[in-house]
């Protein structure tokens, strides 16, 4: 399908990207030998693998010959609609980062995201943004990463 290809166009992209950031950032002389680097890098190489497994997956779903897609689904011309809006809504979801803090600005983000592409499970939409950004945030602190608190008290 052509939104697989232009996902994975944007994925390789995007980590090639984010990788080069990464060696932007300055080493440590002193303390731990991995420094700062470790975590962004691992991102880069996740993104990597990710792209690599959607590319398995295109070549797959193009050797089965998949049938085409059933009239009710999105026009290609929508698509470019869709990843403005995503895009968009990551840039509000960065603006207010700092302001209503990690785990607030995460969990509005994924659940309208989730409310969008899995319509009608509230339940599960909530649920998932909420443990999400809580279990994240929580992760980010056992690791000593500081995350904006924003209007909450920890």
């Amino acid at each position: 399908m052509m939104t697989d290809r232009v996902i994975f166009v944007c994925t390789i992209i995007i980590a090639a990207a984010y990788l080069y950031a990464t060696t932007l950032i300055p080493s440590l002389e002193i303390g731990d030998p991995l420094g700062p680097k470790a975590f962004p890098d691992l991102l880069g190489v996740c993104l990597l693998i990710a792209a690599g497994l959607l590319f398995l997956e295109m070549l797959k779903d193009h050797k089965a010959k998949v049938a085409p897609p059933p009239e009710g689904e999105m026009a290609p011309w929508r698509h470019v609609g869709l990843i403005i809006a995503i895009a968009v809504w990551t840039g509000m979801y960065y603006a207010a980062f700092e302001r209503l803090g990690y785990i607030i600005s995460t969990a509005i983000y994924l659940l309208a995201l989730m409310a969008w592409f899995h319509r009608g499970k509230w339940v599960a939409n909530v649920l998932t943004a909420a443990l999400f950004a809580g279990l994240s945030y929580w992760m980010f602190v056992a690791l000593d990463v500081r995350l904006p608190t924003g209007i909450l008290p920890f």
